[in-house]
């Protein structure tokens, strides 16, 4: 074998293996399709309907009463009737809390505590639907991953489309989706779309269609 066949043959055999180590591409290709890769953000907690919060004036038992957040929004304090609460930092009503009974307790120390914040629940779960054996919503958990909901679930139905899964997720301005390949992640384990969670995030998973030759 003279030096120029030695070379062709090798050139294809290199190219052969490239192109059976190639990539697939991903599925769903024209929606957004990674998220970025921050951590959750944290915003600052705002008081919400029936939430329990504790307010407390230093020396000033009488004045200090636990009190659940009504439907409208307000709570009933002393010497000051009706207060909206819902929407404020804890630390922004303590303020006006004291600025309002500094006209009868000389130099008020105000703190006001979300002792069981009940309206923070449903914010801070992440959810499942569409064709997966358990649709389900969850507390989320700092480091919780696509597939972690996915398995808790109960994993894909037989009629459910995995590679063209969505995760749908709000932000300030819209909401977001990027697509997930459930199928690769649970039959062939890439990783590539199991992606980290934040609260509020929906996982959605559709059913096949025989038009797309799914079944």
């Amino acid at each position: 074998m003279n030096d120029k066949i030695a070379g062709f043959l090798f050139a294809l055999l290199g190219s052969l293996s490239f192109s059976g180590c190639a990539v697939k591409p991903l599925p769903n290709a024209g929606l957004t399709t990674a998220p970025p890769a921050t951590e959750p953000s944290v915003a600052p907690y705002r008081i919400g309907v029936g939430d329990v919060i504790t307010i407390n004036v230093w020396r000033n038992p009488e004045l200090s009463p636990t009190a659940v957040v009504r439907p409208d929004g307000y709570i009933s304090i002393p010497l000051m009737g009706d207060l909206l609460a819902a929407g404020e930092r804890p630390e922004d009503l303590a303020e006006r809390i004291d600025t309002a009974i500094s006209t009868v307790v000389r130099n008020p120390e105000v703190t006001v505590i979300v002792a069981n914040p009940v309206s923070s629940e449903y914010r801070q779960r992440v959810r499942v639907t569409g064709q997966v054996n358990g649709p389900t919503s969850l507390p989320f958990r700092p480091g919780m991953t696509v597939l972690d909901l996915v398995l808790l679930a109960g994993g894909v139905t037989d009629f459910g489309a995995g590679q063209r899964a969505l995760l749908q997720r709000e932000t300030d301005a819209e909401t977001v989706r990027y697509a997930i390949d459930l199928q690769a992640i649970l039959d062939n384990g890439d990783l590539r779309t199991n992606y980290p969670l934040q609260p509020g995030d929906v996982i959605s998973v559709p059913r096949k269609q025989v038009l797309r030759g799914e079944f």
